[in-house]
């Protein structure tokens, strides 16, 4: 510790949001360098070396083998795929001294698509897995929570090629058991669940992440094992219902009604039901939003939702992927003037609207269902507006927030919703990237066919700050024993030579048996050396100090706290016999 190149903070950086940065600053792991950027200390650095241990051990036992891309890659390949104009402002683009485009890779499908159609083209090369272990670069518009969402990250990604549908099942499934091996020995509470695969296009798809209260992802879990992120769940559409003896439209005077709750109240003042009260499920909401597309152009966009639900932002963002959205505001209101603020109705939009503005739905709202909406007049709503009768929307979009307690799709019960972080994303491409740049194979009959892929990617360097995320506790980090940048940590606390002498006997003798051993030598109080044993983290220390004049030494577990003194004489053995259990 004299001679290591650590330093421990006694506050908080200015910045930390959760407990993995706080902590992983604090205890000299990583460095801010810029936002969403962080230098890699020599025990941040230890700690990512073993994790990227275990992600390339279980790899190379399914057989994928290791290759290595550049990150500053070539922008053709790119454009070729449309993801030069798809990935928008996250793309980190450079032209080089000639005036070429160029870009830091914020992800390798071209390239591995390429390398294999450079190298490859019989059927019988194939099934092919290949992976790497690189930096990847995305100009995230928030990075937060240190390393958890930077813009320089580490991360594995592999692909499979095959030659059949058949061949991606058993690429896809040997890629999934190897991703449970790995999560298991990172340490931490992690599930499954179902997901979209976004800009990567593909069809199945499944995420591994890391149970988290701090996470960013929220994901649903029913008891009979329906799971998937919020992104990816897809409400059931109730069946059409017959709309033959519903009351006709009838516009009604509502001033003052600036919420649901406020109309849904009128309406029980002013047409009362006669099976039950108004509910906000009774309503119709019509939302507004400007969406832009990758190319820069931008158009109007209605969603109509029921009013007990509001729009979830990140199923709305996975749902227009690669375009965005924003809100209308007050000049977008002023350039359509039939949209009337606070009291836009559907007849107003959708297939013979006449402001323009693309209609689409939650999927509840089905044929024959008949709803409380605005009459696009100022202070007036329009009860028992049919869907299919009096406005038919351009489509359905399922973005609709879900709640505790809505029912599975599967129906296997009523959801739960958990907090998590990605880990872990598996996918089955398909054919978009090898029909895009041209990857066939000659098959057994001598013709060409296009290659099928399979894309599986893990965040090695978010993996750190996952397992920190779960581990720490009120004192600091707490590394499993598979993942810590040391095995044991001895502590020399006491003045006398003798002190310092068993210490570095007992580490060097540890050291021998094959353990990585870090030994606090400094010339620095027991209390400052207990309280950085415990920001630092190690699984077990063993304590030099006062209990030598009995000939004992104190061994701590770290996860646990539990501690016990051994004698002198059996330290090491003691020691030798926990970490290898």
């Amino acid at each position: 510790m004299s001679e290591f190149f650590v330093r421990t903070l006694r506050e908080d950086p200015a910045d930390a949001e959760v407990p993995s940065h706080r902590w992983l600053v604090r205890a000299g792991y990583i460095r801010r360098a810029a936002p969403g950027v962080y230098t890699w200390l020599p025990l941040g650095l230890r700690v990512l070396r073993r994790i990227e241990a275990i992600v390339r051990q279980e790899m190379d036992a399914i057989g994928s083998q290791e290759v290595l891309f550049p990150a500053l890659l070539p922008s053709e390949p790119y454009k070729q795929t449309n993801r030069w104009v798809e990935y928008g402002d996250n793309l980190f683009r450079l032209k080089d001294r000639k005036g070429v485009d160029m870009l830091l890779g914020p992800t390798h499908e071209e390239m591995f698509t390429l390398l294999v159609k450079d190298l490859y083209s019989s059927y019988k090369d194939l099934p092919l897995s290949i992976y790497q272990v690189q930096t990847k670069y995305r100009d995230e518009a928030r990075p937060r929570a240190g390393i958890l969402r930077g813009r320089e990250f580490v991360m594995k990604d592999s692909y499979s090629f095959d030659i059949d549908d058949e061949g991606l099942d058993a690429a896809y499934a040997r890629h999934r058991g190897a991703y449970i091996k790995i999560f298991d020995r990172l340490g931490f509470d992690y599930a499954i669940v179902q997901a979209m695969s976004g800009a990567m296009g593909g069809s199945k798809s499944e995420e591994f992440l890391a149970v988290a209260p701090n996470g960013e992802d929220t994901f649903v879990r029913s008891p009979g094992g329906y799971a998937a992120n919020v992104e990816a769940v897809r409400i059931p559409a109730p069946e059409p219902l017959d709309y033959s003896t519903a009351p006709a439209p009838e516009v009604v005077d509502t001033p003052n009604v600036p919420t649901i709750d406020a109309l849904v109240a009128m309406a029980n003042d002013l047409r009362p039901r006669d099976d039950r009260p108004w509910t906000g499920a009774d309503t119709l909401k019509n939302i507004l939003f400007t969406v832009t597309e990758p190319d820069g152009t931008r158009h109007p966009l209605a969603i109509g939702v029921p009013g007990d639900r509001e729009i979830d932002e990140k199923r709305l963002e996975a749902a227009l992927e690669p375009a965005t959205a924003e809100p209308f505001g007050e000049d977008d209101f002023a350039a359509n003037p039939t949209l009337v603020k606070g009291y836009i109705g559907p007849r107003v939009l959708g297939e013979t609207n006449t402001s323009k503005v693309r209609y689409l739905v939650d999927p509840r709202v089905v044929t024959g269902t008949v709803w409380l909406t605005g009459a696009d007049e100022e202070g007036r709503h329009v009860f028992n507006l049919v869907a299919g009768r009096d406005f038919t929307p351009d489509g359905v979009i399922d973005v609709a927030e879900v709640r505790e307690g809505d029912p599975a799709p599967d129906g296997s019960g009523p959801l739960s919703l958990a907090r998590g972080i990605e880990m872990g994303h598996i996918f089955q491409l398909g054919r978009k990237y090898a029909e895009s740049l041209g990857l066939k194979v000659l098959d057994q009959n001598g013709k060409l066919v296009t290659v099928t892929m399979g894309s599986y990617g893990i965040g090695v360097s978010r993996a750190v700050a996952a397992v920190a995320e779960y581990t720490c506790d009120d004192k600091g980090l707490a590394w499993p024993r598979d993942v810590a940048p040391f095995d044991v940590q001895v502590l020399a606390t006491g003045k006398g030579e003798e002190v310092l002498a068993e210490a570095t006997r007992i580490a060097g003798e540890l050291s021998a048996q094959g353990l990585e051993v870090l030994l606090d030598d400094r010339k620095a109080s027991p209390g400052v050396k207990f309280a950085d044993a415990e920001i630092l983290g190690m699984p077990t220390s063993v304590v030099v100090g006062r209990g030598l004049k009995d000939g004992l030494v104190e061994i701590r577990d770290r996860a646990s706290g539990e501690r016990r003194e051994v004698a002198v004489a059996d330290a090491v053995t003691a020691v030798l016999a926990e970490v290898r259990g």
